[in-house]
């Protein structure tokens, strides 16, 4: 596995690759790996000649009172699982490789990005719209790979696919979840021991709305509702939202249908957790 830091040296390798007719895949991360990334790596190998992972905590993402500053950085320890998975290439700029001063442009998600995770956290989409863009056109994949746990995320990156006629193909993976339900978080770290013990309820309270909607309730604020109730019930944890929306407007439907997501935001003292079913699909 080579490691890049210069952008335009990882540009140069990829459009090598691709004039030598090999297909790249491309696994945007932040680092702080775990199996949920693991699982997205080993997908993209197994259907691309060349893999490429980035490996980038990017500051646009972030609010003024969010965790830039503290997000984990093992970034030895995620070489290392990397090169284990024969990775081809790890880029991993810093903030001025990538985004230098000379940076003016931004890439507008346009409405939907101020829905959901874009209203709790605005400017969100924004940035991370604009990182996916400029990794696309340096990493030259054929196909990127994204975690279904970040739903609102995976649309808008199908969007901006759309929107724009990139020759890129966004490939939605399962998420990653522990033995008791909780979805696989890089953020999970931040958990004490008693909020870890409490954390499953998030998951539960989906499947207990998806249950419902599979024996026939219909009605998407009553599933909203239901998983809200069963999330209640734990100490420490405040919903900021369930939403219950189609894929393309993000909207809440009026009879939930198969193939409607279901999502919430929660905070866990200070740890904000995301997770989500899609109606339907049984355990997600």
């Amino acid at each position: 596995m080579r490691i890049y830091e210069d952008p335009y040296l990882l540009q140069q390798q990829a459009l090598a690759w691709r004039q030598a007719g090999e297909e790249i895949g491309l696994v945007p991360t932040m680092g702080a790996l775990h199996a949920g990334h693991e699982s997205l790596v080993t997908r993209a190998r197994r259907e691309n000649a060349r893999v490429v992972v980035s490996i980038f905590v990017n500051p646009l993402q972030f609010g003024p009172d969010e965790d830039f500053a503290r997000y984990p950085r093992p970034f030895d320890q995620d070489a290392g699982r990397l090169t284990a998975l024969q990775v081809d290439a790890l880029f991993h700029p810093s903030v001025d490789q990538l985004f230098p001063r000379s940076f003016k442009s931004a890439v507008d998600p346009g409405p939907l990005g101020d829905r959901l995770e874009g209203q709790a956290r605005p400017g969100h989409f924004r940035g991370v719209l604009t990182a996916v863009l400029k990794l696309f056109e340096l990493a030259q994949p054929k196909r990127a790979y994204f975690g279904q746990k970040d739903i609102q995320q995976l649309l808008l990156v199908r969007q901006l696919g759309r929107d724009f006629a990139l020759p890129v193909h966004v490939v939605a993976c399962p998420t990653v979840r522990e033995p008791d339900g909780l979805a696989l978080s890089s953020r999970n770290v931040y958990l004490t021991a008693e909020q870890r013990q409490h954390a499953p309820v998030i998951f539960a309270a989906l499947r207990a709305a998806e249950a419902a909607f599979r024996t026939g309730e219909r009605d998407a604020e009553r599933l909203e509702q239901l998983a809200r109730d069963r999330m209640a019930a734990a100490p420490g944890l405040a919903v900021e939202y369930v939403a219950c929306f189609d894929e393309i407007g993000l909207q809440r439907p009026a009879r939930a249908a198969a193939g409607n997501i279901l999502a919430t935001a929660v905070k866990l003292g200070s740890t904000r957790l995301i997770d989500n079913v899609v109606l339907g699909a049984g355990s997600d």
